[in-house]
């Protein structure tokens, strides 16, 4: 074990140097102008101070549209069957509709199955009632809350918040925290917007007043604007939000406009919709309010548009962004908002610091009183352990947080497990009359599947955490997980080569162990 070959060796001394090098910046005060590869660890919520939101997905409205949407093709299935019938009603949960004759509502029942999946159609009397199973409404609530943290995640980042957390909580909740964000009010506006975009043709059939007495066509709906005027607009839209790709803020006669861009399959739909109502008033929707409802004065081909209003830049910028983002497939309402000051951050980091310290001057004490000069190499190998440690968070971007802190802590007294016993077998084998390079070779090879099995276990252990946790106990499980990785690499290997060379260098009669 004493001659190790120079590629070995190489190969030991250029881990430790990456390792201190990612660490570095986590020594300077002033990072600003390092590249973003070579930057600190992040420090999360409870570290670095900001803001902390739980947010509630608003299944209800989801329900409410889906029914809606259930009911304009119950309508349809009904026309196109000629089945008379009455009081067709969306309600928040089912789609209701009564038919008299019974041939014709059995008729109509198998037809209903086909809307959409998941549907169950039942009898109340004459009444035919349509609503989701309890395992497609358990299917789909999940698909909102996932496809609902996404688009926030998508609209956190492009703010360039640093580092946000992001994740589920529950059954229709979303965490949302933004570390170094003192003022949320600015994200929950964003947050809170849906961005429902899409394009429909103004009614001209029909007006608003009219729409008002109840002569509205069902192939039409009634619709406030941003300015206090009200539109009768087509129920179907020309083109939706989700043929979208791009959306920029821009100028148009000196004015903030956004530009957007569609899709090849938008782009057609856009440019036939245009094409066949030149004169007409296409109306802008956006979150069920008409934003904009110009009149068309030719084809507009290519897939691009603009939109236009009374946009400040900066509601134009927002906008942008919403639009880039993608829709919300459900509004979001903050339950809980709480704010961490910076100067209770510094006091965690400070105290986790002072923690630190301590224990690692306890275990250096520990270990040159019980090892003697081993002792201090093994001081050597921790100091090194934390270096690698904040290398390896460091280049991974990963965020360190106050369980993050704890799991150091622990993996600094981990860290010279492997190292007592290594050096407790060298003193058997020191007793059982063996010679200085053998009990050394010995006392790393012999103990090395115990090593092993001991550090397996406490990984399976953070994995455990990792997969089951969330938040905190995720960065504790990380900070461990590492930490155990690190701590079997600078305490056998690191510690070998430094022995190593002393006893090539020494040549000692006895170990001082």
């Amino acid at each position: 074990m004493y001659k190790l070959s120079r590629s070995r060796i190489l190969i030991i001394l250029g881990i430790c140097l990456l390792g201190i090098f990612f660490a570095i910046p986590n020594m300077l005060s002033d990072t600003s102008r390092l590249p973003k590869w070579w930057q600190p660890v992040n420090l999360g919520l409870d570290l670095q101070g900001g803001s902390n939101l739980l947010l509630e997905v608003k299944m209800d409205d989801v329900l409410k549209e889906r029914m809606s949407t259930i009911e304009d093709s119950v309508r349809q299935v009904l026309r196109e069957s000629k089945i008379r019938y009455q009081n067709l009603k969306a309600g928040s949960e089912d789609v209701r509709v009564k038919i008299e004759n019974p041939n014709s509502r059995t008729q109509a029942i198998s037809k209903f199955a086909k809307v959409d999946d998941g549907l169950e159609v039942s009898e109340d009397g004459d009444t035919v009632v349509i609503k989701y199973s309890d395992v497609a409404l358990n299917q789909l609530k999940a698909k909102v809350v996932d496809q609902s943290i996404e688009i926030v995640r998508r609209r956190i980042d492009e703010l360039g918040t640093k580092e946000p957390v992001i994740q589920r909580q529950g059954s229709d909740r979303i965490v949302v925290q933004l570390p170094g964000l003192q003022n949320p009010e600015y994200v929950k506006t964003l947050l809170g917007k849906t961005a429902k975009l899409s394009f429909h043709m103004v009614d001209s059939r029909s007006s608003a007043m009219d729409a008002r007495r109840g002569k509205l066509s069902t192939s039409s709906r009634l619709i406030k604007g941003s300015e206090g005027e009200s539109y009768v607009i087509s129920r179907k839209p020309v083109v939706g939000g989700e043929n979208l790709i791009d959306a920029q803020a821009s100028f148009q006669d000196g004015m903030p406009v956004v530009s957007f861009k569609f899709n090849s399959l938008g782009g057609k739909k856009f440019g036939e919709a245009t094409s066949d109502n030149v004169g007409e008033r296409l109306a802008i929707v956006l979150d069920n309010e008409v934003i904009s409802a110009p009149v068309i004065n030719g084809p507009i081909v290519g897939g691009s548009g603009i939109i236009s209003g009374n946009f400040t830049v900066k509601s134009a910028n927002d906008l942008a962004l919403l639009l880039r983002s993608g829709a919300l497939p459900a509004p979001l309402e903050v339950l809980e908002e709480r704010t961490v000051g910076a100067g209770l951050g510094a006091d965690s980091i400070r105290e986790g610091v002072f923690a630190s310290v301590i224990g690692l001057i306890a275990v250096v004490v520990f270990m040159i009183a019980a090892y003697g000069l081993f002792g201090l190499f093994t001081t050597i190998t921790v100091f090194m352990n934390l270096f690698l440690m904040l290398g390896v968070l460091s280049l991974i971007g990963a965020t360190l947080t106050l369980p993050g802190i704890a799991g150091i802590i622990l993996t600094i007294g981990m860290a010279v497990d492997a190292n007592v016993l290594i050096f407790e077998r060298m003193r058997e084998e020191v007793k059982h009359g063996r010679s200085t390079k053998d009990a050394a070779e010995a006392g790393f090879n012999e103990a090395w599947s115990t090593i092993v099995d001991s550090n397996l276990t406490t990984l399976v252990a953070a994995l455990v955490l990792f997969y089951f946790g969330s938040g905190p106990v995720r960065g504790f499980a990380v900070t461990l997980a590492i930490g155990i990785a690190t701590s079997m690499f600078t305490s056998v290997t690191v510690t070998r080569l430094i022995i190593a060379s002393w006893i090539a260098k020494y040549k000692p009669t006895k170990l001082p162990i």
